[in-house]
């Protein structure tokens, strides 16, 4: 397989760490690889310390040689969870907790042409999440700055900046540089009030009621493109933007409009996976994009990602981490949750860690989160809501590649 053809296929696996994968079948004409990890961890955190899982996933790549040079593709991934179901589920998923063993993490299918690029349909990693993975190494506590794990650290799927539903994306390259362009092909509708403890069809009661402190929102489809620029073998420039936008129809009948939108861009210097330094920052502005630790929508914020680590002739590779995604205050669209108009919400981290690699695919680790955010609120309780799933942590584990 040429350079550019290999470019591509591995622009589909944009994943932390590097692609491994075991050939299952291959004749003239199909091939068949399974990949992924089991990634179990012993975690303290929020005065707990407990068996987790971490990332683990198991994946099967498909390609398929077709006529006139173009080849098929397809990829389906699980996140699985070997440990069984845990109180702590902090892998950007402090809310959104998977009790099943096997859930949907990837799938998609497409075609492919070293000319004229790649085309897929289904739910693959967004062409925002190209601009920033590369600050995104840390095992625990990966970046939550980055605008990729939206809406309380879940996935990023709704708005396709993540691990993206419904997308279909295009790909191709020239010379150094390489290119996405997306469309998030969707229709989604829901009720939210500005009432605390309310259910959602409570909530559409009240809608259809006519009462102003419901809103029908539909978030439909969104857009977004990147582009990654390999200055030398060592330098890499990226950028890219994403675009959405709410609707909303409030219980009296006025409507408004609200821009999900995030835009910037990253450097990277070196290769993660090769001895000695590796470097690599980013940074985006933000507007109704993400969500506080309470789920409320986030007017605008700046988020900064930095990763630096060194991988040293002995098998061990050392890292720090630091993050921050400032949100100020008077960040909370009005009327919220009865919220103060000038809660503050600063998300803001460190994270050390040493990664040993026992030979290739095998790791021992660990790994330490400081804490130095600053969450602010006159209400007291809703504060410590806010602080409580940014606490400080430290965590022992083991990661099994396939």
């Amino acid at each position: 397989m040429n350079k550019r053809l290999a470019s591509l296929l591995s622009a589909s696996f944009v994943v932390a760490p590097a692609v491994s994968a075991v050939e299952l079948y291959k004749d003239e004409t199909n091939s068949v690889n399974a990949g992924g990890y089991i990634d179990v961890r012993v975690i303290h955190t929020q005065d707990q310390t407990e068996v987790v899982n971490g990332t683990s996933r198991i994946n099967f790549n498909f390609e398929r040689k077709l006529k006139n040079d173009w080849m098929a593709l397809a990829l389906v991934e699980w996140g699985i969870n070997p440990v069984g179901s845990s109180d702590i589920v902090y892998n950007n998923r402090f809310e959104s907790i998977q009790d099943e063993f096997l859930y949907n993490r990837l799938g998609y299918a497409g075609l492919l042409h070293e000319k004229y690029g790649q085309i897929t349909i289904g739910k693959q990693w967004g062409a925002w999440y190209e601009v920033v993975y590369n600050t995104n190494y840390s095992f625990v506590w990966d970046g939550n700055a980055a605008g990729v794990y939206t809406y309380n650290k879940d996935d990023g799927a709704v708005n396709g900046t993540g691990r993206g539903d419904k997308l279909v994306q295009y790909r191709n390259s020239y010379k150094n540089v390489n290119f996405t362009l997306q469309a998030q092909l969707k229709n989604s509708e829901f009720y939210t009030c500005d009432v605390t403890n309310i259910s959602e069809s409570g909530c559409q009661s009240l809608w259809e009621s006519g009462d102003s402190a419901a809103q029908k929102v539909e978030f439909n489809s969104t857009l977004g493109g990147a582009v990654t620029y390999k200055v030398t073998n060592m330098l890499t420039l990226s950028a890219g933007v994403n675009r959405g936008e709410f609707d909303l129809t409030f219980g009296d009948g006025t409507t408004r409009s609200v821009e999900d939108l995030i835009y910037g861009a990253g450097i990277t210097w070196g290769d993660i996976d090769a001895l000695g330094l590796y470097v690599a920052a980013n940074i985006n502005k933000n507007e109704n994009h993400d969500t506080d630790n309470l789920g409320r929508l986030i007017k605008d914020a700046i988020g900064v990602e930095t990763f630096a680590s060194y991988r040293f002739n002995n098998d061990l590779r050392s890292f720090i981490a630091y993050n921050v995604f400032d949100a100020g205050d008077d960040y909370v669209i009005q009327p919220n949750f009865n919220a103060d108009p000038n809660d503050v919400f600063k998300r803001q981290f460190a994270v050390i860690g040493l990664h040993y690699f026992i030979d290739t695919d095998t790791i021992a680790y660990i790994e330490a989160r400081k804490d130095f955010g600053d969450f602010e609120s006159t209400n007291k309780e809703q504060q410590a809501l806010m602080e409580q799933s940014e606490d400080d942590g430290i965590a022992i584990g083991f990661r099994y590649t396939l």
